[in-house]
């Protein structure tokens, strides 16, 4: 099950003892910073979580699956997350 915006608000809220208001400021303000730091190319490191950067995906060509026919795939800048190895090794506990 996929957390929403408004579940992990209110999850912030509860784990930091704020308002939901403010978590949703904080959580809107994060969003925006990696955003920009990523237009600009640049790269995002959350320690213990992950890192976000940017990768270039060139033009290709690729296949319609309806028809088959040949098509041309654009290319564009990707947003690739690296998680941090405390991240895996949380997921990767052997009980």
């Amino acid at each position: 099950m996929a957390l929403t915006k408004d579940q992990l608000v209110t999850e912030i809220a509860e784990a930091v003892d704020v308002s939901k208001a403010s978590a949703r400021a904080a959580l809107d303000a994060l969003t925006e910073i990696v955003a920009g730091q990523l237009e600009s190319g640049g790269e995002v490191t959350l320690p213990g979580f992950g890192k976000f950067k940017v990768a270039d995906r060139p033009a290709r060509t690729g296949r319609n699956p309806a028809t088959g026919e040949a098509i041309e795939i654009a290319a564009k800048r990707v947003v690739k997350f690296v998680p941090a190895k405390a991240l895996e090794d949380t997921l990767n506990k052997t009980s």
